[in-house]
């Protein structure tokens, strides 16, 4: 069962947008059709966004989704007319009727997750490494190592720098961090993700302390790194 985030100004329930998707078991959640929207959003696994009108507007929208990486693979929603507007500028992966039935919707989720999933991680279905640039993630074994050089982490501090890598480049909020790692029923402060952070950069080094970046008054990133430099500029808090 995947969490799916539906982009749409359409008022009323997903079953206007994509009747099919109301008869599946993923969790859908209903979001106007605004880039702002998604800062504070919990993390999807794919993204639906209504793009059967309005297609400038709504292909303005997507190219920005995809070059700021939301972290999740987007399907465009549309009408057998309006295929012909769609093109490789759009910044989609996908795009998919609203007449679609409920077994094409579901592989289409399915399919859309798991190719986004083996990019992302730079792994393969039988592979329990995430590479990240110099960084190299064991799911396996509960190891991390950069250059080769293996890295001495507690539980949350491997957890934590797992997540982020597994997402490079998606901004997370403190309260995010807190409940993908620290779990629902956590109750300390969201400072504690500041410390974890700050514990990891050091293990991290001099060299490497900056591909944990710093968004201001946000929160944090994995930032790859090229050719020695960060790919993302990183601001403190």
């Amino acid at each position: 069962m995947a969490k799916v985030l539906l982009l749409t100004n359409t008022l009323g329930a997903s079953a206007e947008v994509l009747p099919s998707l109301a008869l599946l078991q993923h969790q859908v959640k209903i979001l106007p059709a605004e880039a702002s929207v998604l800062v504070d959003s919990p993390l999807m696994d794919l993204i639906f966004i209504d793009a059967r009108k309005e297609f400038p507007t709504v292909k303005a929208l997507t190219r920005l989704l995809s070059t700021t990486g939301v972290g999740a693979p987007i399907i465009a929603i549309t009408t057998e007319g309006g295929l012909t507007a769609f093109t490789s500028d759009w910044g989609i992966d996908d795009v998919i009727l609203d007449t679609a039935g409920p077994a094409e919707v579901d592989a289409r989720i399915r399919l859309a997750v798991g190719v986004f999933q083996a990019e992302l991680t730079g792994t393969d279905s039988g592979s329990n490494e995430i590479r990240q640039g110099d960084v190299v993630i064991d799911e396996s074994t509960y190891t991390a190592k950069i250059k080769g050089r293996s890295l001495d982490l507690t539980f949350k501090e491997f957890e934590l720098l797992k997540y982020l890598a597994q997402h490079p480049g998606r901004v997370f909020t403190r309260a995010q961090l807190l409940q993908e790692i620290w779990g629902y029923d956590y109750f300390g402060g969201t400072r504690t993700v500041d410390v974890h952070i700050r514990r990891l950069r050091a293990k991290l080094g001099p060299e490497f302390e900056s591909i944990i970046g710093t968004v201001r008054n946000v929160g944090y990133r994995f930032t790859l790194q090229q050719n020695g430099k960060e790919s993302h500029v990183t601001e403190s808090v």
